[in-house]
Parts: C-alpha cells; sequence; structure tokens
C-alpha cells in the first residue's frame, strides 16, 4: 500500500524535520557541557582550568540561548503555518536557505569558541571580547532567522487578504507574534554586535563603550525569554486541549494573552541592570513595574489552560472538584509534559518575583539563586515542552509511528526529576550567597563548607538529565526505523469551546499592537540610550580574550 507522508504537514515535512534535527544536534552537544560544568564546580571533582570551564560555559549557553530555541520556534512555526492556514507553504527556497544561514552562524560560533578565542560567556558584555568571528556568527544566525520572521509575516498578511473578515487561526496567530517579538528583541544584541562589537574586534576602533553595551543587550537579554516560551505557549493553546481530550476554553484568552506577551516583554529588560550606575532610577523603577506585568499573561494561560483540561477531565468522567485532574490521561507524552512544565514554571514563576524587586534583586543577581530560576523557567518548563512538541510531530514527519511509548514517559519523567534536582539547590546556595559564574568553589574555606553538599547533589542532577537527554535522542532515531504506515492522522489543532466566527482588528492583527511596543520601547530605552552621546569619558580600551 502506498503510504503518504508529504499530507499531515502539507509537503513541509522534510524542512520542518531539518530544522528539529539542527536542533537536537546543538541539544545534544550542549548538554553534557552543562553536566561537565556543574560537575568541576563541585567537591566531587578536582580543580580544571578556568579557562576549559569558560569555554564550556560560552559553548552551552550560545547552543541553548540562540541556536537550539531559535530552530525549535523556526521549525514549529513552518509546522503550524503549512497545517493551520491549510495551504502548502510557500517560498520553501527562502525557508533553505534561512535554515542554512541559521546552522552556519552557529558552527561558525561555535568552532571558533571552541578554539578558545571567545571565552566571553554569551553575554556581549565588552570591554572583554572575543574573536569576531565568534559575534559574526551569531550576527548570520540572527540575519538568517529574520528570513523566517519574513515569511511567518507574510503568510499572516496573505492568509487575512485571501479569508477577509474571517479570524486568522490561533496557532497562526501566536507564531507570527512570536515571529514579531524576535524580530524586535533581537535588534537589540544585533545592533549591539553589528555597530559596537565587531568595529573593536575586527581593529577598527579602539575604544567601546561598556555601558551603551550593557544597555543593548538588555534589550535582548529578557525578552528572549519569553520567545523561548512562546513555542511552548502555543502548544499548551493549541495542542494540550485535544491531547488530554477536550477542547480550548477561549480563543480569545488566548489572543489576548499573546498580544500581551509581544507588548510587555519587550520593556523590562533594565531590571538587570538595577546596580549600573549609568540607567536612572526613573527607569529602573518603570522596567521593574513592566517586568511585574509581563506575570499577566502567563497568570491568563494557566488560567486558560486549566479550565480547558478541566473540560478533558469532566468529559473522561471525573467528578468532584480535583477529580478530574485524576482522570486527565497522563499515560500519554503530550498531557504529561504539559502537566510537568506547569509544575516548573510555577516554581520558576515565584522564584522570578525576587527578581524583578529593585531590593531583593541586588540580593540575589550576582548568586546561584539566578542561575537555578532561569534554568528552571528555560531548561524545565520551556525545554519539556519541546521534546513533547517532538513527540507529537515526529509520526507525522516520517510516517512512522512513534518508537517506544515507555520510554518516551522515562524521558519526562527523567527530565523533570533532573531538573528539580540540578535547580532547587542552586536557589537554596544562592541565598546562601554563593556567586555564580564562578569556574571554581574553595569547599574547604568555613563560609562555603555548608554549600558543597548541595553543589554535589546538584551535579549529580545533571548527569540525570545527561541520561534523559540520550533517552530523547535514542527515542527518536528508532522512531525512523519503524514501517511505514498510513494510520498516523494528520496534525490537528485544538478547536475552542466557542470557535470564533468574527473578532475585533485588534484581536485579529498586530498594526496597533506593534506601534504600541515601538512607543513602549522609546519611552523605556529612548533616553538611556540617548544619554551616552551626552556622557563624556565613557568608553574604555578594549582587550581581546584568546588562549594564544
Amino acid at each position: 500500500m502506498m503510504v503518504n507522508r508529504e499530507r499531515p504537514v502539507q509537503g513541509s515535512n522534510r524542512l520542518v524535520l531539518a530544522h528539529f534535527w539542527a536542533a537536537f544536534a546543538a541539544f545534544a552537544v550542549a548538554i553534557p557541557l552543562g553536566a561537565w560544568q556543574m560537575l568541576v564546580r563541585s567537591p566531587l571533582h578536582r580543580w580544571v582550568d578556568p579557562e576549559l570551564y569558560y569555554r564550556a560555559v560560552t559553548e552551552h549557553g550560545t547552543m541553548f540561548a540562540y541556536v537550539f530555541p531559535t530552530l525549535i520556534a523556526m521549525g514549529f512555526g513552518y509546522a503550524i503555518c503549512a497545517v493551520s492556514l491549510g495551504n502548502p507553504m510557500r517560498g520553501l527556497p527562502l525557508a533553505w536557505m534561512s535554515l542554512v544561514l541559521v546552522i552556519a552562524g552557529a558552527v561558525l560560533a561555535f568552532v571558533t569558541a571552541a578554539a578558545g578565542k571567545a571565552t566571553v560567556l554569551y553575554t556581549f558584555y565588552p570591554p572583554m571580547l572575543g574573536s569576531p568571528y565568534y559575534y559574526l556568527g551569531i550576527l548570520v544566525a540572527i540575519l538568517g532567522s529574520w528570513i523566517w520572521i519574513g515569511l511567518m509575516v507574510w503568510h499572516f498578511r496573505r492568509w487575512k487578504l485571501d479569508h477577509p473578515g474571517l479570524p486568522v487561526p490561533l496557532a497562526m496567530f501566536a507564531t507570527t507574534a512570536g515571529a514579531l517579538l524576535w524580530g524586535w528583541t533581537s535588534l537589540g544584541a544585533g545592533s549591539e554586535i553589528a555597530f559596537l562589537i565587531l568595529p573593536n574586534a575586527f581593529g577598527w576602533m579602539q575604544t567601546i563603550d561598556p555601558g551603551l553595551a550593557r544597555l543593548l543587550f538588555s534589550w535582548t537579554l529578557h525578552a528572549i525569554v519569553y520567545f523561548w516560551l512562546i513555542p511552548t505557549y502555543i502548544s499548551f493553546y493549541v495542542l494540550l486541549p485535544q491531547a488530554a481530550g477536550g477542547r480550548l476554553y477561549s480563543d480569545k484568552m488566548g489572543r489576548i494573552a499573546f498580544l500581551q506577551l509581544l507588548v510587555f516583554s519587550m520593556p523590562i529588560g533594565i531590571h538587570h541592570l538595577f546596580v549600573d550606575p549609568q540607567i536612572g532610577a526613573g527607569f529602573k523603577f518603570l522596567h521593574a513595574v513592566f517586568t511585574g506585568m509581563v506575570a499577566v499573561p502567563t497568570l491568563l494561560t494557566i488560567f486558560t489552560i486549566c479550565a480547558s483540561l478541566e473540560i478533558a477531565g469532566r468529559l473522561r468522567g471525573g467528578r468532584g472538584p480535583f477529580g478530574w485532574i485524576v482522570a486527565l490521561p497522563w499515560d500519554r507524552p503530550f498531557v504529561l509534559a504539559s502537566g510537568f512544565s506547569m509544575v516548573m514554571l510555577g516554581l520558576g514563576g515565584a522564584s522570578g518575583i525576587i527578581n524583578m524587586s529593585y531590593v531583593l534583586n541586588s540580593t540575589v543577581h550576582n548568586t546561584q539563586w539566578v542561575t537555578g530560576h532561569f534554568h528552571l523557567i528555560y531548561g524545565g518548563a520551556v525545554v519539556i515542552m519541546y521534546f513533547a512538541i517532538a513527540y507529537e510531530l515526529w509520526p507525522r514527519l516520517t510516517g512512522r509511528p512513534l518508537a517506544a511509548p515507555r520510554l518516551v514517559r522515562l524521558q519526562l519523567w527523567t527530565w523533570f526529576v533532573g531538573m528539580l534536582i540540578v535547580t532547587l539547590p542552586w536557589h537554596l546556595v544562592g541565598v546562601m550567597g554563593q556567586p555564580r559564574r564562578m569556574a571554581y568553589y574553595d569547599f574547604g574555606n568555613s563560609a562555603l563548607s555548608s554549600q558543597g553538599i548541595w553543589v554535589s547533589v546538584s551535579a549529580i542532577g545533571g548527569f540525570v538529565l545527561v541520561f534523559s537527554a540520550l533517552l530523547l535522542i535514542g527515542v527518536l532515531l528508532a522512531s525512523h526505523r519503524g514501517g511505514l504506515t498510513a494510520a498516523i492522522p494528520p496534525l490537528k489543532f485544538s478547536l475552542a469551546v466557542y470557535p470564533p466566527r468574527w473578532l475585533p482588528q485588534s484581536l485579529n492583527s498586530f498594526g496597533i499592537w506593534a506601534l504600541l511596543v515601538l512607543a513602549l520601547t522609546v519611552a523605556n530605552y529612548g533616553y538611556p540610550i540617548v544619554q551616552f552621546v551626552f556622557l563624556n569619558r565613557t568608553a574604555v580600551p578594549a582587550f581581546q580574550v584568546s588562549t594564544e
């Protein structure tokens, strides 16, 4: 029997699959580097050359901050574009070009850092500079991803013109919001690289302004977190209700949440610069307020998704106040991963409340608390849903059933447990004052002796995550070896309880919201950036970091 392998994602199978394999290749490289870093900082390992440690941090952070989530968002975005709009994607040559540029940039940055020529971490904080080719690689990857942004916006606009007055499918609306967010937030780091770092790294200029560079990077530094989160939230809204056997509680609530993510996530980056003297206290306060506001779309999402899951649980016979939770199909990987993700999102969000406080932020900002916070949010709540998305897409992309369902559940359990073992001790030692970004701790020192056991526990958790990562790669590889089958249904998205037949323009387009994002960015970043033009003697000599 002939099996149609193209229908499930409208002929974009190879494109989507290529993005996911490229993403998981970066993931496979970065995970053991992270576990090794935790080991060498613990009492379980002897001293190593700190340069090797920071080289590993640079590689680990670069792959996870810029490469892995961008490729996942791009691949998932192409699948959503093809399926939700009901037509094969156009512009496939441009999509492949975008992928090639992102991979080429990632390889260039990775090789340069691996050679010891860019041991600068991944936060682009001058005056310490690495090889220009490291930054050039990041910039090429960003520019490559902008082609994806253009394709998403074009398909969004094209569908609206072809279907006047109809609501754009929620999945595509949210994907376009994520693309716009990435385009806007990547301007910060992109501008810093293009106009400040590369001229110095290539030797064309001798001085650089660290304050301006840090300010531009803060433009990207926190908004990028919501770019990472958006594929997770999209999967909550359009895949989870159906996987649980129910319906989405509210389509409109989802649109409002994604619009709020787009608007509120931009003007918040200065809360990473609370101790920087060149930023005025008023702007720090303003960013602290908006950092609190960005919790609103997450709370809306939690409410909407919990309501959707309750609908599913009640339909499955759940009774009483909490019987619907027990009735949910927890044996289904997508439902299990989503439950784990929400637990970690709640824990990480609680620690984020501390980070947004002006006073408390100053207490914990340079401690392991922050490392625990963002690993719990990103490595935990976000990445586990990337796994769930891959498991959901894989049969549709390959035409083969997903291999070893029990191993899939084991993989999700070990990732969840491993991430808690890693991050909760980090929160604890952070409160105890342990600094982050350190290659070595003297646990024989009386001030650190009580922290050694917790750092060791965290290191063990790192290797639980390595085991989980091996399970993931093994399951995906094994899923390519099964026989082709016609029993795999096409990818479908969850229906709302009351699907909208008409929407106001404000919930079906981005024009007014893009203007609001621009206005808020000018209000929150305009003066702090312009003031550097009038400040005297803020530039300092740049210096290159290299093993040579």
